[in-house]
């Protein structure tokens, strides 16, 4: 693990990150010398920042793929989020700093680590660049309570084809089309909607039995998008 790589390692990365758009080069490095800002390599397997987990971050996934998860009474593991490329996490969004709860690197990854109170400094918007990246992180912030609060929806379902006819809706709705792609796998899938794996790919073999959808890989095609709508979402 890394601390604090040089900025110029990262600038590709980075203009291309929801946080940073509308940033130049020159713009992100003054952002980021002005927060302190540091970066952290994590192999995969790793646990990310378990040694900061009671300190008042935010964190920007800039590379690779990992996942938050907590540990019921029963031993069991909880998906509580996978993260993705520039997805923004830390302890304003997550109970972390208990100790049954765990963020785990799926594969290599690069973590921007800020702190959230010199983030949160008044003297700060006196500087553009600050003004445009705080317009952007909302706008994600706003995006992940949103999913956060569909996915409270999909779990409120009864059965599991209700939860799955939920989840392609709400994926159709986001994206304004017929084909889904998972962004992992489907373990996780069963993860995300809490029910058992076996189960899921019975409820997925009937419905692409009795002609609702297509699978091919981790895509998923609604071949009667409408029909499902009117009759279990109307």
């Amino acid at each position: 693990m890394h601390l604090f790589e040089k900025y110029d390692k990262i600038f590709l990365v980075i203009k291309m990150m929801n946080p940073f758009e509308g940033l130049s080069n020159l713009q992100i490095d003054r952002l980021l010398k002005k927060l302190e800002s540091h970066t952290y390599n994590f192999n995969k397997n790793d646990e990310i920042f378990s040694k900061l987990k009671n300190t008042n971050i935010i964190c920007i996934l800039i590379e690779g793929h990992a996942k938050i998860i907590k540990t019921n009474d029963l031993g069991e593991e909880i998906l509580i989020e996978e993260l993705f490329e520039n997805d923004v996490f830390g302890t304003n969004f997550y109970n972390i700093d208990s100790s049954d709860c765990q963020i785990i690197a799926l594969e290599f990854c690069k973590v921007l680590l800020i702190d959230y109170n010199k983030l949160i400094n008044i003297k700060n918007i006196n500087y553009p660049y600050y003004n445009i990246f705080m317009f952007n992180l909302f706008q994600i912030i706003n995006d992940k309570f949103r999913d956060n609060n569909n996915r409270i929806q999909i779990l409120t379902k009864k059965n599991i084809r209700d939860k799955l006819l939920a989840f392609f809706d709400n994926e159709y709705k986001k994206n304004h089309s017929q084909v889904i792609y998972l962004p992992s796998n489907f373990k996780n899938l069963a993860d995300y909607l809490s029910i058992n794996r076996s189960a899921m790919f019975r409820e997925l073999r009937s419905l692409k039995d009795e002609n609702f959808i297509k699978i091919n890989g981790k895509k998923i095609t609604l071949l009667y998008i409408n029909s499902v709508i009117n009759n279990y979402y109307t």
